[in-house]
């Protein structure tokens, strides 16, 4: 599943692609969103936000189209008129004079007024989201040791979106090797320095990931690039201590760490 990194990313190139153009074409596959789409045809996409691993597409007469890729849903970006051979099922379509935005399979859907964001059930849950700015270690550290997260082992809570929307199983991996930190701790078992550090790598390492993964700079002209230090690196040596990373199971998903150097 996209993380929010990447459900940020894709989000920006959507974006660029359609926000302030009239509409020229609306279509949806399920029944109970066909209704909007004459309503739609002629507004203007407004602005596209993330929640953590959620997109919310804002039109100018004031909907919002929510949408979930969960495991298999894909936005791709073409042209107007443009229908790619593809086995998915189509599920929006959102088409401009000179560019169309289209989400195959995804299954979560539906369209809210600004009011119902408010009471959406997703919304409701999920914690603050690791990618916005406001967000500080300072909050992040007082949510890690609330009565409500601090008895979690890290290895489940940071899969989490009620503890903080936008990570997911590449993240969870990369900040507890980031940290040196076994996935069994939880916050009561950490000292002072492990949890100021936490609390700063797991906002730290998510924007880095947002800014640069898949950045390809060898001369490092803009700084520090993301990259995988042990997801799906098993049995290669860990670059901070030489020994072998090892894959794991925990909370039912693949995990990859350093057993020698995470403590």
């Amino acid at each position: 599943m996209p993380e929010g990194p990447e459900i940020r990313r894709a989000a920006d190139a959507l974006a660029a692609a359609v926000v302030g153009e009239p509409l020229t074409g609306v279509w949806f596959a399920f029944p109970e969103l066909q209704p909007y789409e004459t309503e739609l045809t002629g507004q203007r996409i407004e602005k596209l936000e993330t929640r953590g691993k959620a997109l919310l597409t804002y039109f100018s007469n004031g909907r919002v189209l929510y949408t979930h890729n969960q495991l298999y849903g894909l936005w791709r970006i073409v042209d107007a008129g443009v229908m790619p051979d593809t086995k998915r099922d189509l599920r929006v379509r959102l088409e401009t004079q000179h560019r169309a935005i289209l989400l195959y399979s995804a299954s979560d859907i539906v369209m809210l007024t600004p009011d119902a964001l408010a009471t959406h059930p997703f919304l409701q849950r999920i914690g603050p989201d690791v990618l916005d700015s406001a967000v500080t270690p300072e909050q992040v550290r007082a949510r890690v040791l609330s009565q409500r997260f601090c008895r979690r082992r890290l290895s489940g809570l940071l899969l989490d979106q009620a503890f903080l929307a936008g990570l997911g199983n590449y993240l969870r991996a990369e900040i507890l090797w980031q940290a040196a930190l076994s996935p069994q701790h939880t916050a009561m078992t950490l000292d002072e320095g492990q949890l100021t550090a936490l609390s700063d790598i797991l906002l730290s390492l998510p924007r880095l990931s947002y800014h640069t993964r898949g950045t390809v700079d060898d001369n490092h002209h803009h700084g520090a690039l993301f990259r995988f230090k042990v997801f799906d690196r098993e049995g290669k040596p860990c670059e901070r201590c030489g020994h072998p990373i090892v894959r794991t199971m925990l909370s039912s998903r693949p995990f990859f760490w350093c057993p020698h150097c995470q403590h």
